[in-house]
């Protein structure tokens, strides 16, 4: 009798802890099968720009169809798809403007930031009209503040997605090299200036990847795609300087689909 009140006794004990058990990792599951919607945060790299089909609804947003996460939404068919990225857009207005699409719903981020930051816009317009000292001049500034002040806003834009999505996997992606050195171009700027800025580029990239480590994130390297697609490589998936000027320096459309989109479904 003993022994059977014993059994009986262990058999609900197993029983409950079992129950317990499945149902802690039912509602986890559950929690993590409800994250599964798309978020896309970050500057004109992400929205689009230079892409063409622009969504007439973002305004100077620029948020194009042919951007990287529009087509990998297509494919995917997200729960939900929540298109924030800005064209122009620094770490700040992704902190203001940009974190209100995210949620405990949100399953997967992607964003590219701190090229503003560090204006490489202004950098490349003083290296498209100035002298090459000037060039190379503005290309330091920007590498100055990539290195001394670009981490800090970066951590600041990562924590704040980490607590408004904490289910989410986030992927950082980078920006390409502008210019192949040594390649068919044979008139603008100096070859002295083009591998300044391509390193510029490295700068930034270098950077973004530690911050993302750092708070759990991946960092999609591009340039892995781009090589043999930067200007002057005589099969360009970047435009040069162009009309509408808004649209120099940034991905085609084959750049998005071919150079962003591969990059980060890899990583997503």
């Amino acid at each position: 009798m003993r022994l059977s009140r014993f059994a009986a006794t262990t058999a609900a004990f197993f029983v409950t802890t079992a129950l317990a058990l499945t149902g802690t990792s039912a509602a986890a599951s559950g929690r993590q099968a409800a994250a599964t919607g798309y978020t896309a945060l970050g500057d004109s790299y992400s929205s689009g720009v230079g892409a063409g089909s622009y969504d007439s609804a973002s305004g100077d947003c620029k948020r194009s169809t042919k951007a990287y996460p529009a087509l990998w939404a297509a494919s995917h068919s997200p729960s939900s798809f929540r298109f924030a990225a800005c064209s122009g857009a620094r770490t700040g207005d992704v902190l203001n403007s940009q974190l209100s699409s995210l949620d405990s719903s949100t399953g997967l981020v992607s964003i590219t930031i701190g090229g503003n930051d560090a204006g490489f816009a202004d950098t490349m317009t003083t290296c498209a009209l100035s002298s090459e000292s000037a060039c190379l001049a503005r290309v330091a500034q920007a590498v100055d503040y990539v290195r001394n002040t670009l981490p800090a806003k970066l951590d600041g834009v990562y924590t704040a997605i980490s607590q408004k999505a904490p289910s989410a996997r986030v992927v950082v992606l980078g920006y390409p090299h502008f210019y192949k050195i040594g390649g068919s171009c044979i008139a603008g700027l100096s070859e002295k200036s083009r591998t300044a800025i391509n390193g510029a580029a490295d700068e930034i990239n270098g950077v973004t990847a530690k911050r993302a480590a750092d708070h759990g994130f991946s960092f999609a390297d591009v340039n892995t795609t781009f090589a043999g697609h930067e200007l002057c490589s005589g099969a360009a998936w970047l435009h040069s300087v162009t009309y509408p000027v808004l649209e120099s320096y940034h991905p085609t459309a084959t750049g998005q689909s071919s150079g962003y989109l591969p990059v980060f479904s890899g990583a997503a």
